[in-house]
């Protein structure tokens, strides 16, 4: 005891310094000593004596002991703290230390801290009646001494009940908190007035204060819901009593009802700190008050002193019998609300002696909620934005079951960009989708991951696979590793679509009803083989067309895959044919009933068979093709047909849809970069365009196009990466097959024809398809090289971009992303003549300059006679090699690094011109060509780029791709002469030809 007493002494020191400070030290000490003992022995050994496990028992509920403990713990940290503050106190009373060292005021906010965390257990302890349940323990410690207990408690009345006597005496260390204030006010009258040390003391002193203040008010709110507790039936007090909950008003003695209720029914609102309950009889519901709105009825709604208050999932409205009730109600929910969302209590900040202001709670909201009710959410508990009682802005929804969203809310739907996950326990792994939501249901793009290992990339709508997409199945070493693309419709597969096989190593590409191969289409396989035509239910029926590796063609009636039967005509590689009837499967034995021709040599191409001249009749046509990505993309320009819609409604689609993207985007971990955070902001600006359309216009209108086809966000942007997918799923891989070029040409041409509809319709200035622009200015009289940047005053053509075409306009976008699949194409279409002229030019390119001039028959005149080499001149000797000519030269192999036609075509006008400018500098006069002394010159020049090895592939695909209004111009012209000469060179160059004429030129 003796111990006890020490303790406690020193636990009270600052006490005793207050009254050193002013009055008679040695008669006061003693009555602080009794003072001092009176207030803390019993606490400390009622503590200690019911805080073990083995005394616990009677205490009640395991929560009501674990508050016990609480306490005890909380009062041990209070007691070391006051003792630290003793120890320092008396130090600062014997002079050792200065006033800034009291740890009341140096540490002030962890006495602060303690005293809240104390009176807080001590409340809850309260609201739980602990009281209640420790008073039996309390008198048998004490031997039913109840005397001891009241005098400790300083109350005079011997009726008082134990129960209170316990929670006087629990609560006097809080009495402290007035007295420190007091200390420190005393001390602040030590200083000047205007020193540091007074405004620290005077503030120091202000948060004792505000905090005694603040506990006893908690200490009342607390003692008051005790009482209600106490009136509560007792079912509901079980389930709703809970230590930190405390009672702010109820309706049974300030009249509030519930509108349009019965009768006989009874309503009683209750309000606590964290939720609204509604009683009735024996049940009872709780709204959380942090996803709880109150808003008062207006007048013109006949609502005079009603309250609407919604909740996720009801909604009804309080009727109070005066408008003064309405009005304390509406002020008690508000707050509580507010203060619920803050989650913290109404005391002002340490060093601050000014109110809160309390403030209406917010419409919009972050809050936790579990539902109940709705049979879609039932259980499932959401975190996140709330708006008037709906889940409105970014949020996590999770249910029991495991499935969880995770995105943009709308109206308590799922709305905007989300991620949604749903487990499948027969497989233990999950479903998973990312993308674009409406009205809760997925809608737009989005990637959806099934736990079978598919996955689907491409439109949704209302939970189903519509519009364009890619489904992968498997992976590369499973068994059944496939791709489709193409149009979906309601979850299937409908319209157009190209479907891999890798397994077989087929590609379908064709149309396609209720998930299966019907009508027109087209088949490639890995071993060369090419089938056209019809299909039924998955299957080859119908009339087709079959081509092999060898150029052996069946034209007839199949029956199933690669299975001949019925009538039709087989045409050898030799042109030997046989008609009549077939059956059998293609490669496995084929049954011939007919008759065999074997006609004489073709005198021209009308009589090739008649099958070459008709391939790709029975294939989808090209406008036909991808018709689902091209509707998207007019959908999104707000036209529910192809250029039918408001063009100032399409561009304020454009900037939301820039402008959407763009906050995904910073959302995302792929953050934009700075050049195209720059290029959206730019593209955001709609384009204005007045007076008469120019070419400056029509540059403006090229330059935005590129922007716009840069990035994915723009609908165009987006609508150029979707085609190059598609185009490179087709023509990649087994789709790298020859017969399939001129598909390949037309898919491309149908291409700019729909893009340039779609750009017409966002530029409704843009004058028509083969339009001309007038010039508002005279060309130039001088330009640049385009190859060598020399300058070169002769006149040219005029450019491509002064005429309307959809090729010119968009085929320098288009083109440089589908040029790999295309090219390829080419490539395998033209190799056997390709590898006739490279052959030849390999021989040809190992002799001389003199020698190659003198056999292509060049004349002497167009002979160089001398070079400059690095500023020097040096004569060309007859062992001079790759010197002749060699701007040209360089000038001609570009033509492999450039994408489009038009630029191709000017890589061959300048060639002519490097050449003429060669010439000019020999002959040293003007002169005029001719073709039969240019032809020669060009071919050597030809001969010499042997960079370019597939010049064939080159020339067939200008031809394809060009322009028509350029076939008559001068690099129309120019570009005729090119192609000439290479056919010719096929022929010309053959290697017979080639070795006995070298021969003769070396005899001679």
């Amino acid at each position: 005891m003796t111990r006890f007493c020490d303790f406690f002494f020193f636990k009270h020191w600052d006490y005793l310094g207050s009254i050193v400070a002013s009055t008679s030290q040695h008669v006061l000490f003693f009555y602080f000593f009794l003072l001092v003992f009176r207030e803390g022995q019993f606490v400390i050994l009622i503590l200690r004596k019911y805080s073990d496990n083995e005394s616990l028992e009677n205490l009640g509920t395991a929560s009501t002991v674990q508050l016990l403990q609480e306490v005890a713990s909380r009062f041990s940290k209070l007691c070391y703290l006051i003792g630290q503050h003793g120890t320092s106190l008396s130090s600062f009373l014997q002079g050792i230390k200065e006033a800034r060292s009291l740890v009341i005021l140096k540490h002030a906010s962890l006495f602060l801290d303690s005293y809240t965390e104390y009176c807080t257990s001590i409340t809850n302890f309260l609201v739980m009646g602990g009281f209640q349940l420790l008073a039996k323990p309390a008198i048998d410690f004490l031997n039913k001494n109840q005397e001891l207990l009241q005098d400790l408690s300083d109350m005079n009345d011997e009726n008082t009940q134990l129960m209170e006597i316990l929670n006087t005496l629990f609560f006097l260390p809080i009495r402290r908190l007035h007295n420190y204030a007091k200390v420190l006010l005393k001390l602040a009258t030590c200083f000047e007035v205007t020193s540091p040390e007074y405004q620290k003391l005077q503030d120091s002193s202000s948060c004792y204060e505000s905090l005694a203040l603040h506990l006893g008010r908690k200490r009342k709110e607390a003692e008051y819901t005790l009482v209600f507790w106490k009136t509560f039936p007792g079912k509901m007090t079980d389930s709703l009593r809970k230590p930190e909950r405390r009672l702010l008003c109820e309706s049974s003695n300030r009249a509030l009802s519930l509108q349009h209720a019965g009768r006989f029914s009874v309503n009683w609102f209750i309000l606590f700190n964290d939720a609204l309950v509604h009683a009735q009889f024996s049940t009872h519901h709780v709204f959380p008050l942090a996803t709880l709105w109150a808003e008062p009825l207006s007048e013109e709604a006949g609502g005079v002193n009603g309250l609407k208050i919604t909740t996720p999932e009801e909604q009804f409205i309080l009727i109070s019998s005066t408008p003064q009730e309405k009005t304390k109600w509406l002020r008690a929910i508000s707050q509580a609300v507010d203060q619920a969302l803050r989650g913290t209590s109404d005391l002002p900040p340490y060093g601050s002696s000014s109110s809160i202001q309390r403030q209406e709670p917010p419409i919009s909201r972050s809050a936790k909620y579990t539902f109940y009710k709705d049979p879609r959410l039932k259980d499932a508990t959401y975190d996140g934005r709330w708006l008037s009682g709906k889940p409105h802005g970014r949020g996590v929804l999770k249910w029991p079951d495991g499935k969880m969203y995770s995105g943009m809310f709308r109206n308590g739907l799922e709305d905007g960009y989300g991620e949604y996950r749903i487990p499948n326990k027969a497989l233990n792994k999950e479903d998973h989708y990312v993308g674009h939501w409406k009205e809760g249901k997925m809608c737009g793009q989005g990637v959806y991951s099934y736990a079978s290992g598919e996955v689907f990339e491409g439109c949704f709508q209302d939970n189903m696979r519509h519009g364009h997409g890619l489904l992968r199945s498997g992976k590369l070493t499973s068994s059944s590793p496939s791709m489709f693309i193409g149009q979906w419709v309601m979850d299937k597969k409908a319209g157009y679509g190209v479907f891999d096989d890798i397994t077989r190593g087929e590609k379908y590409m064709g149309m396609w009803q209720d998930d299966a191969c019907q009508g027109n289409g087209v088949v490639v396989t890995q071993f060369g083989l090419y089938y056209e035509g019809n299909f039924h239910l998955n299957k080859m029926m119908g009339n087709g067309v079959l081509l092999s590796e060898d150029d052996t063609i069946y034209e007839g009636e199949f029956s199933d895959d690669w299975t001949l039967s019925g009538k039709g005509t087989l045409t050898m590689p030799n042109g030997d044919y046989i008609e009549g009837y077939f059956s059998g499967e293609w490669g496995s034995g084929i049954k011939v009933t007919g008759t065999y021709f074997k006609p004489s040599l073709y005198e021209s191409d009308k009589d090739r068979p008649k099958v070459f001249r008709k391939l790709g009749n029975l294939a989808v046509p090209a406008d036909e093709k991808w018709k689902a990505v091209f509707d998207e993309c007019w959908r999104q320009l707000g036209c529910e047909n192809p250029g039918q819609g408001d063009v100032w409604k399409a561009w304020d689609n454009i900037a939301v849809a820039l402008t959407t993207s763009r906050r995904q985007h910073r959302d995302s971990p792929e953050m934009l970069s700075r050049s195209q955070t720059q290029t959206l902001e730019s593209l955001e600006f709609i384009p204005q365009h007045v007076g008469a359309f120019s070419v400056e216009k029509y540059d403006d209108i090229k330059r935005y196009l590129i922007k716009a086809c840069d990035t994915p966000l723009h609908p165009l942007g987006r609508l150029v990466e979707t085609l190059v997918a598609v185009y490179r799923m087709t023509y990649v891989g087994v789709g790298a097959n020859r017969r399939l070029l001129q598909e390949a040409v037309k898919e491309i041409k149908s291409y700019l024809k729909r893009i340039f509809q779609l750009v017409r319709f966002l530029f409704p200035e843009l004058p028509e398809e083969g339009s001309t622009i007038p010039l508002s200015a005279p060309l130039p009289t001088e330009r640049k090289s385009f190859c060598t940047g020399k300058s070169d005053s002769r006149s040219e053509s005029p450019e491509p971009g002064y005429v309307v075409t959809g090729s010119g306009l968009l085929l320098p976008v288009l083109l440089p992303r589908l040029y790999p699949p295309l090219f390829m194409l080419y490539a395998l279409d033209n190799d056997r003549e390709e590898d006739v002229y490279w052959e030849c030019v390999l021989r040809l390119n190992k002799q001389p300059d003199i020698a190659l001039l003198g056999f292509l028959g060049v004349q002497r005149k167009f002979w160089p006679a001398t070079l400059s080499v690095l500023g020097e001149s040096k004569k060309v000797l007859p062992t001079t090699k790759d010197a002749c000519f060699s701007s040209a030269v360089e000038c001609l192999q570009q033509i492999s690094t450039t994408f489009t036609p038009s630029d191709k075509l000017k890589v061959i006008q300048q060639t002519f011109e490097e050449i003429s400018q060669s010439v000019l500098a020999s002959l040293q006069e003007d002169f005029l060509w001719s073709m039969d002394d240019l032809f020669p010159v060009f071919l050597y020049v030809v001969l010499r780029a042997s960079r370019i090895r597939n010049l064939g592939s080159e020339v067939h695909l200008i031809e394809d791709l060009m322009d028509p209004y350029l076939q008559h111009g001068e690099q129309g012209i120019m570009f005729t002469t090119l192609k000439v000469k290479f056919r010719g060179c096929v022929f010309f160059l053959s290697p017979v030809f080639c070795y006995n004429h070298l021969a003769a030129n070396e005899v001679l």
